[in-house]
């Protein structure tokens, strides 16, 4: 199992700002290469313990902005996609930012291990850093790889919406379906407030509250579950390949106030 290390002393107010223009990281560039890992040094133990981690180049990629828009909502794209033949299959995702507070994003769970999956969300990044996707695979060998996103400011980053706004919208779900592309897309209204937001008007930091496990099934067909953390952006949305097959979708959420939010789509979407 991969853990979520305990750094206490990193929750810390980050630098404010944060850089424009999008492109892919996929493989590093040589000067990411070079950059040193510090942190992942550090952290390494406490979220894999001293398991062997193997290159993930043709079993995980992961794409995301060279340099965000908007650290606050930085867009990242895990995709499992084992050759044929391969006996392989992936039953977990965890992402990590190396230089959050709180440096593991969220961990995905497969019932039904996978040799295909494209799974999307958009993260907080604290600082420039590297942010890793660790594969499990169901003999319970780890598969890495990693790209480096230049954003700061993101946990911090004040909450887009008014706080009255968001709790009348707690809980709201949207789902959608793209048939044409086998992809659905579930989106959780909720702050999801980090612990470092400071309130605009008082000038003390509002609490953490966040969604910390969500689930979707189709009918009684278990697809992924998560648990997460302070790291997930506002309104949590996940964007996750799918094939309808004609039974409801229902998805669940609990926030770490102990609220459980459920409800159920039909398959084509709302």
């Amino acid at each position: 199992m991969i853990r979520s290390p305990k750094r206490p002393s990193l929750w810390r107010p980050a630098l404010a700002g944060a850089a424009l223009a999008l492109g892919l990281a996929g493989p590093a560039l040589a000067q990411d290469e070079a950059r040193p890992e510090t942190a992942w040094t550090e952290l390494r133990a406490g979220i894999t313990g001293d398991r062997p981690i193997r290159d993930g180049a043709g079993l995980v990629t992961l794409e995301t902005p060279k340099r965000a828009e908007d650290a606050a909502i930085v867009p990242v794209a895990i995709r499992i996609a084992l050759p044929g033949g391969d006996a392989r299959a992936v039953k977990s995702l965890t992402l990590v930012v190396d230089e959050n507070p709180s440096p593991v994003v969220g961990t995905f769970r497969f019932a039904k291990p996978q040799h295909r999956f494209d799974l999307s969300t958009r993260i907080r990044v604290n600082s420039y850093s590297y942010v890793r996707a660790i594969a499990e695979t169901e003999d319970g060998a780890l598969y890495m790889t990693k790209a480096y996103v230049k954003a700061a400011g993101g946990c911090s980053a004040p909450a887009v919406k008014d706080p009255a706004e968001a709790k009348a919208n707690l809980g709201q779900m949207r789902f959608r379906s793209f048939a044409d592309r086998g992809e659905a897309q579930v989106q959780v209204r909720h702050p999801n407030y980090s612990g470092l937001q400071m309130d605009q008007v008082t000038r003390l930091y509002t609490p953490a509250w966040f969604v910390e496990s969500l689930s979707v099934r189709q009918g009684e067909t278990p697809l992924f579950s998560m648990t997460g953390g302070i790291s997930v952006s506002e309104d949590p949305t996940f964007r996750f390949s799918f094939t309808g097959n004609g039974e409801p979708v229902t998805v669940v959420a609990k926030d770490t106030e102990g609220r459980t939010f459920t409800h159920s789509f039909p398959a084509s979407g709302s």
